[in-house]
């Protein structure tokens, strides 16, 4: 397939609209042309707020402004959630007290958490909370289960607010697990403002931070900051660390949980 740079933009666009992501190595082979071809053209587009560079790829410009609904996200890279959740999992010990951050991969991390026991687990998160009670009335794991206060947020069935980072203010953990929206090397990030709130007080409040982020989230800055890169112990992630970040002098714990099937889209 040969087409002009015009054309070759567009189906990139196509591509896009389609799947809502895309990556250089699937679109360099469809096309017929090299991986740097392909980053000049989604260089070209996110200068004109096409889309959004993202680690390997890019994602759709709007994917930046609005967060997808709970019900839609726990639908996307779902293996690469899971493999990054059992990574997660393993890090949990006996007497751990813990927090769990909101959204669709702690969801994963829940699912993984077997075998421990004496565990405390705090959370915001309501389906995260539901699943450790079923678990452990299950007898999955031994521990206890506590649900953080505040305002409710259906859309993403989490609790936030000035009531639930005053009671973060009131627990020491052993090890806090966040999600995010964004991981450059300058720092983490999320849409919500009062859940960001919340997830940083979970770090200040933590002696080790594990970071949880499937690839779409390499490289992208979303509104919200929620704590600098070298101040999280690790990043959980279902890709390595990318290499240019190495030679920006990017020093942290890199845990690579491979997934055990693709959820890539191919074009």
């Amino acid at each position: 397939m040969t087409l002009l740079p015009e054309e070759r933009r567009q189906h990139i666009l196509q591509q896009l609209q389609r799947h809502g992501k895309i990556q250089v190595a699937s679109l360099a082979s469809s096309l017929e042309v090299t991986p740097e071809t392909i980053r000049r053209d989604l260089d070209e587009l996110e200068t004109k707020q096409m889309l959004k560079r993202v680690y390997g790829g890019a994602i759709a410009f709007s994917h930046m402004q609005i967060e997808p609904r709970f019900g839609k996200k726990s639908s996307m890279e779902q293996a690469a959630k899971r493999a990054i959740g059992e990574a997660a999992a393993a890090l949990i010990q006996d007497g751990d007290t813990i927090v769990i951050d909101v959204g669709t991969t702690m969801i994963e991390l829940v699912r993984a958490i077997r075998g421990v026991v004496g565990v405390t687990v705090v959370t915001n998160s309501i389906p995260a909370a539901e699943l450790l009670m079923e678990r452990q009335e299950a007898k999955l794991f031994e521990g206890k289960v506590i649900m953080l206060g505040g305002v409710a947020h259906p859309e993403q069935k989490s609790i936030a607010g000035a009531m639930t980072c005053e009671l973060l203010t009131r627990f020491h953990f052993d090890k806090a697990f966040i999600s995010c929206a964004g991981i450059t090397p300058a720092g983490i990030s999320d849409y919500d403002m009062e859940e960001s709130f919340c997830s940083t007080l979970m770090i200040q409040q933590s002696k080790y931070v594990y970071v949880l982020g499937d690839h779409t989230k390499l490289g992208v800055n979303q509104l919200c900051r929620i704590c600098d890169l070298n101040q999280a112990t690790a990043v959980i992630c279902d890709h390595p660390m990318p290499n240019n970040w190495r030679r920006d002098n990017v020093n942290i714990e890199w845990i690579a949980a491979a997934p055990l099937s693709s959820s890539i889209t191919s074009s």
